[in-house]
């Protein structure tokens, strides 16, 4: 998982990732009387754009007087700052299970410190990864069992399930490109071999075309305008319900 664009202060810093404005398989989510707010998430591989649509998403929504808060996984809050630096910077070798789990870690402490306050309030939370990356990336691509990781990653939210999920999808060997065209050191996701980041990517489908209703799938080498108004335009409906 890349660095997103906008590097990452600390928590609440006005130039950290996670900021808040005025500005798998089918999973049916249980019924939670605390939630009002809406839950957006986007997925993809590594260079495939998400921070660039989180942002237009973001501009869109606060234009329209909505209350935003557009955060990432890992590294929406302190704690997950820190194990942001562990699972994507560390030089030491790190397992697949303890990686697995740092990052349902950083999930669990995400979910209960921001995101369900946030939706509670009534906001619109845009987040930068959350559980379907952890299935295509620790479950496929380090081959650990997609069930097992959505399992781990449920518990560890105690099952939020995003209202709408945007996967933009692009070839493996695009992204490459994209990443080599950044000239930034390599993070450890980002450092694998093809093979991995393929696995990835299949897993990211399968994991759509078993969940229509929450996904939108949009091909990763359009414009990004174009891809932002097809987010809109699925998003729409959402904004609308009572």
């Amino acid at each position: 998982m890349t660095d997103a664009t906008e590097a990452a202060a600390a928590e609440g810093s006005p130039d950290a990732v996670s900021v808040e404005s005025n500005a798998g398989s089918s999973h049916e989510a249980a019924p939670d009387a605390r939630r009002r707010g809406l839950f957006v998430t986007l997925e993809g591989g590594d260079g495939s754009g998400k921070s660039t649509q989180a942002a237009l998403l973001e501009e869109w929504l606060v234009s329209s007087g909505n209350t935003v808060v557009r955060t990432r996984e890992p590294g929406g809050t302190e704690f997950g700052l820190e194990v942001r630096e562990i699972v994507l910077h560390s030089r030491g070798f790190i397992t697949p299970r303890a990686e697995a789990l740092l990052y349902a870690a950083d999930r669990a402490q995400h979910i209960a410190t921001k995101v369900r306050p946030a939706l509670e309030r009534g906001d619109i939370v845009i987040q930068d990864r959350y559980i379907d990356s952890s299935v295509a990336y620790q479950g496929s691509g380090r081959v650990l069992g997609p069930a097992e990781i959505r399992s781990l990653s449920e518990w560890a939210t105690e099952d939020l399930v995003p209202d709408l999920t945007v996967l933009i999808d692009l070839d493996e060997s695009a992204a490459r490109a994209r990443l080599d065209g950044d000239q930034k050191r390599f993070d450890r996701l980002e450092a694998e071999k093809d093979d991995f980041h393929k696995r990835v990517r299949q897993s990211f489908l399968t994991i759509a075309a078993a969940d229509p209703d929450r996904f939108i799938v949009v091909d990763g080498t359009a414009q990004p305008a174009e891809i932002a108004a097809q987010v809109r335009a699925r998003l729409e409906p959402l904004l609308r319900r009572d």
